[in-house]
């Protein structure tokens, strides 16, 4: 398995970047991820629920329990939370109100995923080869989103690539195609298999537990597996896991596993939760934006990985890969679900840029040119959004989007004129010189000045404005997305409804934001219990978490113990 033949020009560079392969995919990534992780605000609603109870972690000093707001949050383990404070502990300087300090795990688990990736595939591939897929998996729209905000899904790829890579090892040690890995090796797979229960419980077992079960299978034999040293390494995990899992158990009477797991995760598996629910094939309709600019290479090189499937280290992929299909059977779907089977599709699709050519079936022929189709919608669909979200949420659009736009379609055609000349290993280049145009510009020259769809930081910034000092903390109604207790403070109280925002300022006064939906119910309840408030501003714009539109009205109560001024002769 070599490099397409000639090292001259585009594909020369990748000979050049495999001399200091870590480096540069390290640059690579923060070029594509750290502009969004340090521009954009905090966003609703996962990565705010989860920046927040981190904060409240450092705010309590209590690194068992897992609470947002006054709530307890016992959906996810507790590994992304105590990443997130340590990061902000770190970066922050005792300053807990920047988003970026949280969102640090994600991107650093995001580097370590394409790291992964290089090493992974570096157990049977050349450097050039690994590099390449590690770069692919680093460009995809899904990693690259997943690893500019604060959630889980990054650092969780991270952790189940660490021991499928290992397992990949311990597979072609006893095929007999690679020297088996050391001791050290063996344990730190274990190691990574503990920390991605700690990050999100046993969401692992459906990627490396259904590769371990496929191979088994499809070989019909299992002693391969003493080699992981299982006993050892279950006792491994088994020290890493246990004393939170008996702490939290203690600490939330066991409710944490009651929520976790059968109200979680159970849902998730019995049918739709949250109204994400879709029929079987929406991953696969999701795969030609998510997974661009690789797309160009995937079909083809997944037809090809089918020919060879007698390969170990191919039927290793295959499998691995085909965990995505087991994501496509759950009622649940969310986009980043299917993450971890991408650092597979990216090996497979930088393995058939750079493989020799050999006979093409109908089937080859056939993908060659659907490859192309996907590529060239979706950079035509992310180039348009370049141009259209500024002049449909950006109160001040000015034109120069569209030299990025025209950019990203002019390295689209470049790929494509290289592609359909089988110069694949420069399409990849020029398809990744795509990615590093549009990531930046999208996340941090488009992405904050779309006003419109930032309510939240408006609305807490106005909020902080208005407030006096020795004012009790806001209270809001009607819109109360998570991202506002993370702008405005632990102790803001996210209502129930304008009556029940009315009668937690009557009794204290200070600062109430109610949405328009509310207001009525609210200044009902505050006449009926005759308590004086004045209506001092307000902000609208688009919730994208719902897509509606919404106006917030920003009141000062004045509380029932207050004597009010006498009226001015």
């Amino acid at each position: 398995m070599t490099v397409e033949a000639g090292s001259e020009g585009l594909a020369g560079i990748l000979g050049w970047a495999a001399r200091r392969p870590r480096l540069v995919l390290a640059l690579f990534c923060l070029i594509l991820w750290a502009p969004g992780v340090f521009s954009l605000p905090p966003l609703d609603r996962d990565e705010s629920r989860f920046a927040q109870a981190s904060k409240q972690m450092l705010e309590t000093g209590d690194l068992v329990d897992i609470r947002f707001g006054h709530v307890p949050r016992y959906k996810k383990p507790v590994g992304i939370y105590w990443l997130q404070a340590a990061t902000t502990t770190v970066a922050g300087f005792g300053d807990r109100t920047h988003i970026w300090t949280y969102r640090l795990p994600s991107l650093l688990g995001g580097i370590a995923a394409v790291w992964l990736t290089f090493w992974c595939a570096g157990a049977f591939l050349r450097r050039e080869v690994a590099l390449l897929a590690g770069a692919l998996l680093g460009g995809t729209l899904l990693m690259t989103g997943e690893a500019t905000i604060a959630t889980t899904d990054a650092v969780l790829t991270a952790c189940i690539l660490g021991a499928q890579a290992v397992l990949l090892r311990v597979w072609l040690g006893a095929k007999g195609t690679a020297a088996p890995p050391s001791r050290l090796i063996v344990f730190a797979g274990w190691v990574a298999l503990g920390l991605a229960i700690l990050v999100k419980g046993p969401v692992i077992f459906a990627v490396t537990g259904l590769t371990v079960v496929g191979l088994c299978l499809w070989e019909r034999q299992w002693r391969w597996l003493a080699a992981t040293r299982p006993l050892s390494g279950i006792a491994v995990v088994l020290v890493m896991v246990a004393p939170w899992v008996i702490a939290i158990g203690l600490k939330s009477h066991w409710q944490f596993f009651q929520q976790s797991l059968g109200n979680d995760f159970a849902t998730k598996l019995a049918g739709g939760q949250e109204s994400h629910g879709f029929p079987p094939g929406y991953f696969l309709a999701a795969l030609t934006p998510s997974f661009w600019p690789a797309i160009l290479f995937l079909l083809p090189g997944l037809v090809a990985a089918g020919r060879s499937h007698k390969d170990p280290a191919i039927r290793f992929l295959l499998v691995w890969a085909a965990t995505f299909l087991v994501f496509e059977l759950v009622p649940t779907k969310l986009p980043h679900y299917v993450l971890p089977t991408y650092p597979a599709l990216a090996i497979i699709a930088a393995l058939w840029a750079a493989w020799p050519r050999h006979a093409e079936t109908i089937w080859d022929k056939i993908v060659f040119y659907i490859a192309p189709l996907q590529f060239a919608l979706a950079t035509l669909a992310l180039a348009a959004g370049l141009v259209l979200l500024p002049q449909r949420f950006d109160p001040a659009p000015g034109t120069w989007v569209f030299v990025p736009a025209l950019a990203l379609v002019g390295l689209m055609i470049a790929a494509l004129i290289f592609y359909f000349r089988r110069r694949l290993v420069a399409a990849a280049v020029l398809a990744l010189a795509a990615a590093l145009v549009l990531y930046p510009v999208l996340t941090a020259g488009i992405g904050p000045n779309l006003s419109r769809i930032w309510v939240s930081p408006r609305l807490a910034a106005v909020v902080q404005s208005l407030a006096r000092p020795g004012d009790p903390p806001p209270a809001l109604a009607g819109y109360i997305e998570p991202s506002m207790l993370f702008l405005l403070g632990t102790e803001t109280r996210l209502t129930d409804g304008g009556a029940s925002a009315a009668d937690a300022k009557a009794g204290e006064g200070g600062l109430a934001a109610i949405e328009d939906r509310e207001q009525a119910a609210f200044t009902a309840r505050l006449k009926e219990k005759e308590v004086a408030a004045v209506e001092l501003g307000a902000v609208d714009g688009l919730n994208y978490s719902n897509g509606r539109k919404v106006l917030i009205h920003i009141w000062r109560v004045a509380p029932v113990t207050e004597t009010p001024a006498p009226p001015a002769e």
